[in-house]
């Protein structure tokens, strides 16, 4: 096993793997894919012991969003049945967020459609971040309201935001083929923003698009580049109604080589399982716990999520623990940097995005590369086909923020 060997020390290391070593890890075969789960969970160990921190979305603001991002069940043109209401009031949105609280959340991921907040919104926001944090002691704040203008990051630091969240979701030679009314330099300006604010930037992606396996390469090491403090790796939710609802690209192994892949490469960042785990891991979710050191706690912005009380039962099951409120989530080399690289001092950061929180919600590729693999072999086996859509699994949020029934914590 020479690829998991040298990926392994790299990591302990904080060293930068080559991108021909990333795609071979995409590029293994069934057969090795607990040996991989195996090798990537060493680097999360090291780093992040085996602790999981709770992420808690409020979706302040849902649907009628005018940009037209492919993936997301709010877009412009979605004729997805989701929710649609405007802006949660400071105390609406403050109720919310203690469900998932008292579930055991660290951190809270306030999330608002639109192309990006007016100063008004932004007054807004500022007002529901006080009145979280008034009345929750120590908890982490994170805003996720799309593009930034100048000014706006600094404002919601002073309001006492942590975090600002926007994902670059896939790689920059494609991004034109899910997005046209932004552009991939407008994503990585606002993640520059809020770094700029001194706020903790969180960036990702979404997989199963159908993009490449180099295009899944691609967009990692540019979220290194940006070096956010968490990444959060999005499937992508098909939803009824979206351009994207025939992309079933994922299983459950491929997930699991996309999540080992992102460790690899960003070994020392708060890597986070958002959007569509549920749907594309199913049963092997505990698996990935070995890869990834943060998820979402209940459901998403316009999805149901696994209960809050199985998601917790997991955990425990697998071996893991909640990370407290009182414990550092970053290991102490970039916490007291004020977040230092994904990785080495080279190396930059990961994100996340809307459809499964503070990040966003997509899927990757099922094709594999065919160079390199664990065993030094020349090729490796092709590729098994994904299973049978289950849009059983696609369940449309009708509870929590926006509704008069309880939330899912």
């Amino acid at each position: 096993m020479d690829l998991l060997n040298t990926l392994v020390d790299k990591g302990l290391r904080r060293e930068l793997p080559t991108r021909e070593e990333a795609l071979a890890v995409l590029a293994t075969s069934d057969d090795d894919l607990l040996d991989v789960v195996a090798a990537a969970g060493k680097v999360r160990r090291k780093w992040f012991g085996r602790r999981v921190k709770l992420n808690y979305l409020v979706n302040l603001k849902s649907g009628l969003c005018p940009e037209d991002c492919s993936y997301c069940s709010q877009r412009l043109g979605s004729t997805a049945g989701i929710l649609k209401y405007t802006w949660l009031k400071p105390d609406e949105a403050s109720q919310a967020a203690a469900a998932g609280l008292a579930g055991g959340a660290k951190r809270v991921c306030l999330v608002a459609s639109g192309r990006g907040p007016t100063d008004r919104d932004v007054d807004r926001v500022s007002e529901t971040i006080k009145a979280i944090k008034d009345g929750n002691e120590g908890v982490e704040v994170c805003a996720c309201l799309g593009l930034l203008s100048d000014g706006q990051a600094e404002r919601l630091r002073e309001a006492g935001a942590d975090a600002y969240n926007h994902n670059l979701n896939t790689s920059e030679s494609t991004y034109g083929e899910i997005t046209t009314t932004h552009t991939y330099a407008d994503r990585v300006d606002t993640v520059n923003k809020a770094h700029a604010a001194g706020l903790s930037a969180c960036s990702g992606l979404i997989a199963g698009m159908g993009e490449s396996d180099e295009d899944l390469v691609d967009v990692v090491y540019a979220l290194r580049e940006l070096d956010p403090d968490s990444v959060p790796v999005n499937f992508l939710i098909p939803f009824e109604g979206t351009p994207l609802a025939k992309e079933w690209n994922l299983t459950p192994q491929r997930c699991l080589r996309i999540l080992a892949m992102v460790r690899f490469v960003c070994p020392d960042v708060e890597v986070r399982i958002a959007g569509g785990r549920e749907v594309h891991l199913r049963t092997l979710q505990p698996l990935a716990l070995h890869l990834a050191n943060s998820i979402f706690l209940g459901d998403y912005l316009t999805s149901e999520g696994q209960a809050g009380k199985a998601d917790l039962e997991m955990i425990a099951d697998a071996g893991f623990e909640v990370e407290g409120a009182g414990e550092v989530t970053l290991p102490e080399h970039r916490a007291t940097a004020g977040g230092g690289g994904c990785g080495s001092q080279a190396g930059g950061g990961c994100g996340s995005h809307e459809g499964g929180g503070c990040g966003s919600h997509e899927g990757a590729g099922c094709g594999s590369h065919a160079d390199g693999g664990v065993c030094g072999t020349a090729a490796a086996e092709p590729a098994a086909p994904a299973a049978e859509p289950r849009t059983d699994l696609v369940a449309v949020r009708r509870r929590g923020a926006g509704t008069d029934l309880a939330p899912n914590a």
